[in-house]
């Protein structure tokens, strides 16, 4: 079983609301499981979390600016790892020529 967090125990540790947190389940921003009625959220999803409570509440970016934020970073993030596959494709043909 992985490591997990259960949604009060994360209302009670970083002061927020359960409103919050089910926001951003909804919104698909967090991905949980459930068992015996108890939300969940997976220690490797603890980062997002935290990173997406600091914009809301120190920041405060409201939930469709948080959506808007997290879909950019998701797509530079694509476009940054196409850049590194054109790179290395680019260097690869260099290195065609090169031996000619």
């Amino acid at each position: 079983m992985s490591e997990r967090i259960s949604r009060e125990e994360l209302v009670k540790i970083y002061n927020i609301e359960i409103t919050f947190f089910d926001e951003l389940v909804d919104c698909g921003l967090l991905k949980i499981q459930t068992e015996n009625e108890i939300r969940y959220l997976l220690y490797e999803d603890l980062p997002a979390f935290e990173r997406f409570a600091n914009w809301h509440y120190d920041l405060e970016i409201n939930l469709p600016g948080l959506e808007v934020i997290h879909d950019m970073l998701q797509k530079m993030e694509e476009l940054k790892k196409a850049n590194q596959e054109l790179l290395k494709k680019l260097s690869a043909i260099g290195d065609r020529y090169e031996d000619i």
